[in-house]
């Protein structure tokens, strides 16, 4: 009997590679938000898929969990529990087939903290946690990786506004979107903290705007700055979000 963490022969592993990057592909899920929800190293993962090392029984097992889908020949799909596709009622008690028109990667775009008129664009994405049983977001093409944000998504009916909400050990950082746009599109405000003089954090908001990444062709992101071939069409992206009223401004 093979052990958990004993590597798959060749042949299987090839098999379950193939299989997994068709998932990801599907699902258009990154390999970074699949290795998050089954908590394994995205090192792990990458070499697993590039054949460079198999994948343990262990790993698998993770991933089919979060998947719900048999990637192993032959195996069944495992059965979520019965409240498998309904979130916490903390977060709306939304339905997974309710939310699946959210899911994907989005361009992210909001102004730039450190340089006045700048834009700072980078990538979102939305998936599906089936251990967890709701929808969960990372960030990616940050260009201050250190900063990098991931939480779990809240979608109440009550106000029909999407939350990304990120928490960690009592801090909070929050993002807050209208209704998509027919084109599925999202703005809002974002409530955060910028780093201030020394190790001083200081409260700061802004419009965001997410886009569909597929909307988008050849995205760029980083800091963009006036001039930049990006910059107009992404500021005319960013500017609907208090232009078309999804945020306001009070002093």
């Amino acid at each position: 009997m093979m052990r958990d963490e004993e590597p798959l022969q060749s042949g299987e592993n090839d098999q379950i590679a193939a299989r997994l990057r068709e998932e990801l592909a599907r699902r258009r899920i990154s390999r970074q938000a699949l290795a998050d929800m089954a908590r394994i190293s995205l090192s792990t993962l990458e070499k697993a898929l590039s054949g460079s090392r198999p994948f343990s029984l262990a790993t698998v097992v993770r991933i089919e969990d979060v998947l719900a889908t048999a990637l192993r020949p032959g195996s069944a799909a495992p059965s979520p529990p019965p409240d498998a596709l309904l979130a916490p009622a903390h977060m709306g008690s939304y339905s997974r087939p309710a939310v699946r028109w959210i899911e994907g990667a989005y361009l992210t775009l909001r102004p730039a903290f450190s340089q006045p008129g700048a834009i700072y664009a980078y990538c979102t994405e939305i998936f599906w946690d089936s251990a967890g049983a709701h929808l969960r977001f990372t960030e990616s093409e940050r260009a201050d990786r250190t900063f990098t944000q991931a939480g779990y998504v809240s979608m109440p009916n009550l106000s029909g506004h999407t939350y990304l909400v990120t928490s960690e050990e009592g801090q909070y950082r929050l993002i807050m979107l209208g209704r998509g746009t027919r084109e599925r599109r999202m703005f809002g405000l974002l409530s955060t903290l910028q780093a201030g003089p020394g190790s001083q954090l200081l409260p700061v908001a802004s419009p965001i705007a997410l886009v569909p990444l597929e909307q988008i062709e050849d995205p760029h992101f980083g800091v963009l700055l006036a001039g930049n071939d990006f910059y107009a069409p992404y500021r005319q992206i960013l500017d609907h979000a208090v232009a078309s009223d999804f945020c306001r401004w009070h002093a």
